[in-house]
């Protein structure tokens, strides 16, 4: 499986604490990947150091089996949105898609202009006019106008409206299925990341504690409801994520390598925010497929 971006033992230094230290994980390309975890979990470190704002204090990231920065080529592969959406306000919409042509060889005017009158977005008006929606929106046209094989998003919806939001991540699928660019999307919206993704990444404390496929993932883990039972004394139901007791009852989740037959358990589905909260809530826990290997650079590259 042929990766978009991988990291090993990855790591960034603020003074003397870590945003991200001994992080491991990989996109595999053509994926529409989530990147989960709590405030301060490194996230946007992650994104900064994938498109070559930061540089890593330890170990690698490579972008397409890359560095990120050591080439024009390698970025203009990439489309980056950051959590603030940031555009130049005095400029409108117009002078922006302008910029962007100027500055970004693989620029598709037609698609920027294109995508701008389907969302009504009007040309004329200066971007700091703009509602947080549409100034959100304008960021991934400007983003994708550039067509990139890797976009990067850090929360970009996070400040938006239920409504905006939905046309945000439209927007972005449709560019997915008409682009088939690779995906990794921050968010703290796991309703979204459930319609939407693929592939998941959840990172706490600077390190990643889940990697995955989405549908893996959840074919992996189940709820199970059964009888009072005492804490630990649980046979052959796989490793105990969650559990939760009433006086008659016990509640857990749990990741198993196979159906489970015991019949004093009731065995569902669980759901991605299931999933997600239960590893979060437990530090000690991981789904991860093994550790990322890549190879030395100048070999392979």
């Amino acid at each position: 499986m042929t990766s978009a971006l991988e990291t090993t033992d990855l790591g960034k230094r603020y003074g003397r604490d870590w945003g991200l230290r001994g992080c491991s994980l990989r996109v595999p390309v053509g994926s529409v990947a989530a990147l989960v975890g709590p405030n301060g979990a490194g996230k946007s470190t992650l994104l900064h150091l994938a498109v070559g704002l930061l540089k890593p204090d330890e170990g690698e990231v490579r972008v397409f089996g890359k560095a990120p920065g050591d080439s024009r080529e390698l970025l203009e592969q990439v489309g980056f949105v950051a959590q603030d959406t940031p555009l130049y306000p005095d400029f409108t919409v117009a002078e922006l898609v302008k910029l962007g042509s100027k500055l970004n060889r693989t620029w598709d005017d037609d698609l920027a202009v294109d995508r701008l009158g389907k969302l009504d977005i009007p040309l004329d008006r200066k971007a700091g006019r703009l509602s947080g929606g549409q100034r959100a929106q304008v960021a991934l046209v400007l983003a994708i106008a550039k067509r990139p094989r890797l976009l990067l998003l850090d929360e970009p919806v996070a400040a938006l409206d239920p409504l905006a939001r939905r046309e945000f991540m439209q927007a972005l699928m449709g560019i997915v299925a008409d682009q088939g660019t690779t995906v990794l999307h921050s968010s703290h919206l796991l309703g979204d990341v459930e319609r939407t993704c693929d592939w998941l990444v959840v990172v706490r404390k600077g390190s990643a504690q889940v990697v995955g496929s989405v549908d893996e993932l959840l074919a992996e883990h189940r709820t199970l409801i059964g009888p009072r039972t005492r804490e630990g004394e649980y046979s052959g139901v796989g490793t105990v994520l969650r559990e939760s007791h009433t006086d008659k009852q016990t509640t857990l989740l749990v990741r198993t390598g196979g159906p489970i037959h015991h019949p004093a358990w009731n065995v569902s589905d669980v759901t991605l925010e299931d999933l997600v909260l239960a590893y979060l809530a437990d530090p000690n826990a991981a789904a991860l497929p093994g550790p990322v290997s890549l190879p030395q650079r100048g070999v392979g590259a």
